[in-house]
């Protein structure tokens, strides 16, 4: 648990959370096991930060991000946003909240529904939160497509008349419509090109700026992570492994998969690339319906010893606002 109590500072405070989907077999659709896909996960998000979240591909950084936001009904855990429990809202309750949450997703082709023009695909949060009627409307439109930088004569288009890079800022204005506090971007610039992606992340922190939003960014790109969150978690297998500052994290990771991860970032020097030493990890990602025992590491871990399989390393801070689960963690200090 990284904080026993929230403070002024801190906007969401995520305590031992768990999403675990169930797996049914046999005729009767009978449960014989579950894919612990978020499996015990404690972090904290402050005012107007960027926490990053990084991990290989399908560690379960998507599902934290749903789950959080209460797409997903948790196994277990709370998830505590401005001093209330989503977990235990329900109906009215958390529809009200969802107003200070919201998501820019990751596919711009799959998350505007290709039937809906830009005015009503931006307008429908105004519209289903009350938040605005008739003109009033069609006003804060064109002041949302206005704010990332579209053309307001834009907004009787449909979807399929736009660039992917386009497509994310219609889904970044209408994130921004209910005017939150808390925007969850999950991988929002994995599916555009080089030069888009630089274009979405300097709105992104345009926007952050002028209405003092706090992000929850999640991304694989650990270049674009470095430049725009203040602190960053890495992911591994439904945990959290490592959490610390941007700086310090990348300068002196101490967990062997933060290490791996780095390492095989490619540095513009070629003779400063060719100098340093690279971790290869072994094997696959392990299932995370069967999980190994102990550390989930592990399995591929280039340091692992018998204590890693016998017991869970807990999640402790090493150095002042640095968490790791690693038994050996000091070996790097």
């Amino acid at each position: 648990m990284v904080t026993k109590e929230m403070n002024n500072d801190t906007l969401l405070h995520v305590d031992d959370l768990k999403m675990h989907f169930p797996i049914h077999r046999g005729v009767f659709q009978r449960q014989v096991g579950a894919v612990r896909a978020v499996d015990g996960v404690s972090f904290d998000v402050k005012r107007g930060e960027t926490l990053g979240l990084v991990g290989e591909s399908g560690c379960g950084k998507s599902t934290t991000g749903r789950t959080i936001l209460q797409l997903y009904k948790p196994t277990g855990g709370s998830v505590i946003f401005e001093g209330t429990d989503l977990v235990n809202l329900k109906g009215e309750q958390m529809r009200q909240m969802r107003r200070k949450m919201q998501m820019i997703f990751q596919d711009p082709y799959a998350s505007l529904n290709p039937r809906m023009t830009v005015a009503q695909l931006v307008g429908e949060p105004l519209m289903v939160h009350n938040a605005a009627t008739g003109a009033e409307i069609n006003e804060r439109v064109a002041h949302l497509l206005e704010i990332v930088n579209l053309n307001p004569a834009f907004s009787t288009r449909y979807p399929h008349e736009f660039s992917g890079g386009q497509r994310q800022r219609i889904g970044i204005a209408r994130a921004l419509a209910l005017q939150p506090s808390f925007i969850i971007c999950d991988e929002p610039i994995s599916a555009l090109d080089v030069s888009i992606q630089a274009q979405v992340v300097n709105l992104l922190e345009e926007l952050q700026e002028q209405f003092n939003l706090t992000y929850l960014f999640i991304a694989h790109d650990l270049s674009m992570v470095r430049h725009i969150s203040d602190r960053v978690a890495v992911m591994y297998l439904g945990v959290i492994v490592e959490l610390a500052t941007r700086d310090e994290l990348y300068a002196k990771p101490l967990h062997p998969y933060t290490q791996a991860l780095l390492s095989a970032v490619p540095i513009p020097d070629p003779v400063a690339d060719a100098k340093r030493k690279r971790t290869i990890l072994q094997g696959d990602v392990p299932s995370p319906a069967n999980p190994p025992s102990g550390c989930r590491f592990r399995t591929r871990c280039p340091i692992a010893e018998a204590v890693c399989a016998e017991s869970r390393p807990e999640f402790r801070e090493i150095r002042p606002g640095h968490f790791v689960a690693c038994f050996f963690a000091e070996r790097f200090l």
